[in-house]
């Protein structure tokens, strides 16, 4: 079986290599199938890294025919909230048009596709949390971008897994947690807004769940998040109370922020898809934050 992981220099691709490397997550093992696998990992650049430019058509279709890959986990994507809304055209290259490619040439290959989304294709005024089936009605250009991504993946190729993900955190790459702990160590107090709400995930249980859908045929759309909810001013306290940090954390309001783009009031999405499927492994939160500091 071959795969091909774009984004493979990113957070979450960095994590999957070194799952399926490993074979080591806290979750339980991988699949033999997924552990005897061939992966091909691909980025714009990196060490050990196959160059492959997915907003690139005919590229992408050959590198799937010439490796005869049989699944794409598709990880690459324009993240920056913030820089989403500066370029604009960047961003649908990225979260629109790559993952077209992407389902044109799964399609053509009879590959399945798995594709990473986002919280922010929801409007985020909802406090309820929110199953696969609540409407989308994204507010930025990185929802909305993500958004089209995801549609069009739908319409072209019925053999994909679109996963949303939310709040996400790794080993690999700079991230909340550890800002949070670099700034514990060198500030007595710090400011975290406190009126945004979600679930931290570690990236590692994220991963662990994606490659134990790619081991089934139960296609469709799936949330996978840490259970449970807070906000980032008690997450932040979380980490340094688990950390060890003797650092108070302040709130502040999104306002005082002040952020470019609009954030997500509440973000909090529902695993509903996987209980009913292969069943949701994905631990707490804090749990998961507390394993995470642990390793």
């Amino acid at each position: 079986m071959n795969i091909l992981l774009t984004g493979a220099n990113g957070q979450l691709g960095k994590e999957i290599r070194h799952l399926l490397a490993n074979n080591n997550s806290p979750l339980g093992p991988v699949s033999k199938t997924l552990r005897e696998a061939k992966l091909f990992s691909t980025d714009v650049a990196g060490d050990n890294i196959q160059p492959l430019d997915i907003t690139n058509a005919e590229e992408v279709s050959s590198f799937l025919e010439t490796n005869k890959i049989c699944a794409v986990i598709n990880c690459a994507a324009a993240t920056n909230v913030d820089g989403c809304e500066e370029n604009k055209e960047f961003a649908e290259q990225l979260n629109e048009v790559g993952p077209k490619n992407l389902a044109v040439a799964c399609k053509k290959a009879d590959a399945v596709l798995l594709h990473v989304s986002t919280d922010y294709v929801f409007s985020g005024d909802n406090p309820m949390p929110q199953t696969e089936e609540a409407i989308c009605a994204p507010n930025t250009v990185y929802g909305k971008t993500k958004l089209a991504g995801e549609n069009a993946i739908r319409e072209i190729w019925p053999k994909h897994f679109i996963v949303r993900t939310a709040w996400l955190y790794g080993k690999f790459g700079k991230n909340f947690v550890y800002t949070m702990m670099d700034l514990g160590k060198n500030h007595d107090s710090i400011k975290v807004v406190d009126d945004q709400h979600g679930s931290p995930t570690n990236a590692a249980d994220l991963a662990y769940e994606m490659l134990a859908l790619l081991d089934t045929e139960n296609f469709g759309t799936y949330h996978c998040t840490g259970n449970g909810a807070t906000t980032w001013n008690v997450f932040a306290q979380e980490i340094m109370n688990q950390a060890h940090l003797n650092c108070t954390v302040e709130g502040c309001s999104s306002e005082e922020w002040a952020a470019p783009a609009p954030r997500p009031v509440w973000s909090i999405l529902d695993n509903k898809h996987l209980r009913d499927t292969i069943g949701d492994k994905m631990p707490s939160w804090d749990v998961s934050l507390r394993t995470f500091l642990q390793d």
